[in-house]
């Protein structure tokens, strides 16, 4: 296959960001965009070069002239769009979360193994600079054996426009664990390459949105829901089975002292890494002295592009070995539902 004859579903701001992505890419040609709003739709394929617009998702996935589609709509249309669009012979990018529960996630795996089609979940962080310089610094062995990780993003004041989909539970599941919580778990998993949960306890709240506070600017859909319920702070503790432990907090509104705070920490017998601030912690030379190394020579970068969407392309092309292992998906989808079952119960859920 010389190239990649792109469909996009969905043209919200997620999918502006990742238009730009497969635009660096020589090889892919992105045919037509979709999606209900017509002049977000016309205003993406214009950015893209895209010759076709539809309102209409069936019709797009009915081109013969499109061999793949980027999926990025709200959480609770991923089941059915990805499930149609396999169906329809179209290998698929699908925006994170997987789904709205684990279940729901297994069914578009089977969709995706009964088209003989190649399914990938959007996990961009894993293409993030950092993330890959900090694998390459554990594969030399630098951190030792890791025994905690603990992930956090939180924002002070980061809600995604009030009343739009995201802060409907109907339309996204679940709020902050959903939207920028299930990125650092999955790049801690990742990194540990450890997907066997063995438990899991959590617990959520919703402290800001409910009162009109704490939005941030991202977004683009419209403001079309009444109430806010859904979290906007979540917080867990997830056993593995081969004895590591990750703290995970997401937040979209907290007090703190600064606009944003996101890392994943790795804490190591031998040294400790801030992925995100790349930063080394370890002994020194000589005995009482401690080093903080910024920035440390890592090993060359697997993937320099450093793009989810030119990683699929080149996937689909044959020059890339996949890294997102849909199952692996699926094991943090079935984290993200312990947890939120976890806050329900008030009870460690096993897994």
């Amino acid at each position: 296959m010389g190239s990649i004859r792109l469909g996009m579903i969905g043209a919200g701001q997620i999918a502006v960001f990742t238009a730009r992505e497969f635009r660096r890419h020589a090889a892919c040609n992105v045919i037509a965009v979709a999606d209900p709003n017509q002049e977000r739709a016309a205003e993406l394929a214009a950015m893209v070069r895209a010759g076709h617009v539809h309102t209409d998702v069936g019709a797009l996935l009915g081109r013969d002239d499109i061999d793949a589609v980027y999926i990025a709509v709200p959480n609770a249309y991923h089941e059915a769009l990805a499930c149609q669009a396999l169906a329809a012979g179209k290998h698929v990018l699908l925006d994170k979360p997987f789904a709205l529960n684990a279940g729901a996630a297994r069914n578009v795996i089977d969709a995706a193994e009964a088209a003989g089609r190649t399914l990938m979940l959007g996990m961009n962080q894993r293409f993030e600079r950092n993330v890959q310089r900090a694998r390459g610094l554990m594969a030399e062995g630098r951190l030792g054996d890791i025994y905690h990780v603990k992930a956090f993003w939180r924002r002070r004041s980061g809600i995604p426009r009030m009343g739009s989909w995201f802060t409907s539970r109907s339309a996204a599941g679940g709020g902050a664990l959903l939207d920028i919580g299930v990125h650092v778990l999955d790049v801690a998993l990742h990194l540990l390459d450890d997907f066997e949960p063995a438990s899991v306890s959590g617990a959520t709240f919703t402290r800001f949105g409910h009162r009109g506070l704490g939005e941030g600017g991202w977004g683009r859909s419209e403001r079309e829901f009444d109430t806010f319920d859904v979290d906007d702070f979540a917080t867990a503790l997830i056993r593995l089975r081969g004895g590591a432990v990750v703290s995970l907090e997401a937040a979209w509104a907290i007090h703190q002292p600064s606009g944003n705070d996101h890392d994943v920490i790795l804490y190591g017998e031998d040294a400790a890494m801030a992925v995100y601030g790349n930063q080394l912690f370890e002994p020194g030379a000589h005995d009482g002295e401690y080093t903080t190394v910024q920035n440390p020579q890592a090993p060359a970068i697997a993937y320099p592009h450093c793009s989810r969407a030119e990683h699929f392309i080149n996937v689909l092309l044959g020059t890339e070995d996949p890294i997102i292992d849909p199952h692996q998906a699926l094991t943090v989808q079935r984290i993200l539902d312990g947890i939120y079952e976890s806050a329900t119960t008030g009870k460690e859920i096993q897994l």
